[in-house]
């Protein structure tokens, strides 16, 4: 585990008088987050979705797809799903038919299958203290619900670390963010106010997921740095974390 998220985690889960970190805004010992539910994106928040699985999936489309093209390079391929969302890019630069789609679509998903994404470290530490204190954990992400269970299931973060909700990419086009519907869900399940929740996402759709339902909404800084995404994430969320270890903070104040 990361050293500065170790320090967090005992301080919080455990009360100990350490000295925490100058860049972080820590609360006295035994307060909390006034935020009783995280609502998290997967890809490049969680895991390293994209380099391992998605842009490379992207790329074997390419080669069938469209063999005389170009592909973006994984900087633009970020900025592409930041704005203007990853269904515009494919459908209306790219072009791609309905049938075209369809073979883009299984390609991701035997790439998704058999390819699996490490967690950042100390991320699913942090999950597991802000649970162990009463947080609610749900996922929004446009991974597929099953792909995302599999990786918390399988991953070996000692504290085993389970969303209260996932809803992923197989919702459909009219409830996957940027729909306020998952967040909508959220607060209808687990019976919560707008203000005691958090969306934490590295891209736009889901802040304007946040934006559209009324809630809170910070940026997972971690997975890239790109200027124009660092600006729009910087002006419109209530935090940016540049580094897992703020998140951290954060979430266990």
């Amino acid at each position: 585990m990361d050293g500065s998220v170790q320090l967090i985690l005992l301080f919080c889960t455990r009360r100990l008088r350490a000295q925490p970190d100058p860049g972080y805004d820590l609360r006295p010992e035994g307060a909390a987050t006034r935020y009783r539910c995280l609502i998290v994106d997967h890809d490049d928040t969680a895991v390293d979705g994209t380099r391992r699985v998605h842009y490379p999936a992207h790329l074997r489309a390419m080669e069938i797809l469209r063999p005389d093209r170009q592909p973006v390079d994984l900087e633009t391929w970020f900025r592409k799903n930041f704005d203007p969302g990853i269904m515009p890019f494919l459908v209306e630069e790219l072009a791609l038919t309905p049938d075209e789609l369809a073979v883009e679509h299984r390609i991701w998903r035997e790439f998704t299958s058999r390819e699996v994404p490490h967690f950042y470290p100390g991320f699913l530490d942090a999950l597991a203290a802000y649970q162990g204190n009463g947080g609610h954990l749900v996922v929004v992400s446009h991974s597929e619900e099953n792909v995302i269970r599999s990786h918390y299931r399988g991953a070996a973060n000692g504290d085993r670390v389970v969303p209260d909700l996932v809803f992923g990419w197989d919702l459909g086009p009219d409830k996957r963010k940027p729909s306020p519907y998952p967040v909508h869900e959220t607060l209808r399940k687990l019976r919560l106010e707008p203000s005691e929740v958090l969306v934490i996402d590295d891209l736009k759709p889901g802040i304007d997921m946040a934006v559209a339902a009324g809630v809170d909404a910070a940026a997972a800084g971690w997975s890239h740095n790109i200027p124009e995404i660092r600006e729009f994430m910087t002006r419109a969320c209530v935090a940016y974390f540049q580094t897992v270890a703020e998140f951290a903070a954060f979430i266990l104040r």
